[in-house]
């Protein structure tokens, strides 16, 4: 497997929401990955960042917001605010994400989560 399919697999996988932004992003960032054909992983991560970093990005960006977050996958459900707990996921399998606010405060959970959802 090249560095840019491993690459890009582990920036896939670690995503814990999926949504048409997020597919849309990662269609995206596949097509700038591809065009580093012979470069290294560790270039990669240089000219793109560490996969992980979305994950704690994300976690940061919710972290931000007094209303509760649960990431659900199968019959297990942790806080998202946790990234021991997202780690704690099968992030190769689909995830829920249920957010336990309305009104205005989902409106603005929605504009920041927007980019990490994928459909």
């Amino acid at each position: 497997m090249t560095a840019n399919k491993r690459y890009y697999r582990d920036v896939k996988k670690l995503f814990p929401v999926y949504l048409k932004k997020e597919k849309l992003y990662l269609n995206q960032l596949k097509e700038q990955i591809d065009e580093y054909e012979d470069t290294s992983y560790e270039e990669l991560v240089d000219i793109f960042g560490n996969p992980i970093d979305i994950v704690k990005a994300f976690v940061n960006e919710i972290s931000k917001f007094d209303c509760d977050f649960d990431l659900v996958s199968g019959r297990y459900v942790i806080d998202a605010k946790s990234i021991m707990g997202i780690f704690s996921l099968d992030l190769s399998k689909p995830i829920d994400l249920n957010i336990h606010a309305d009104g205005a405060a989902l409106d603005s959970v929605m504009e920041i989560i927007d980019k990490y959802t994928v459909e």
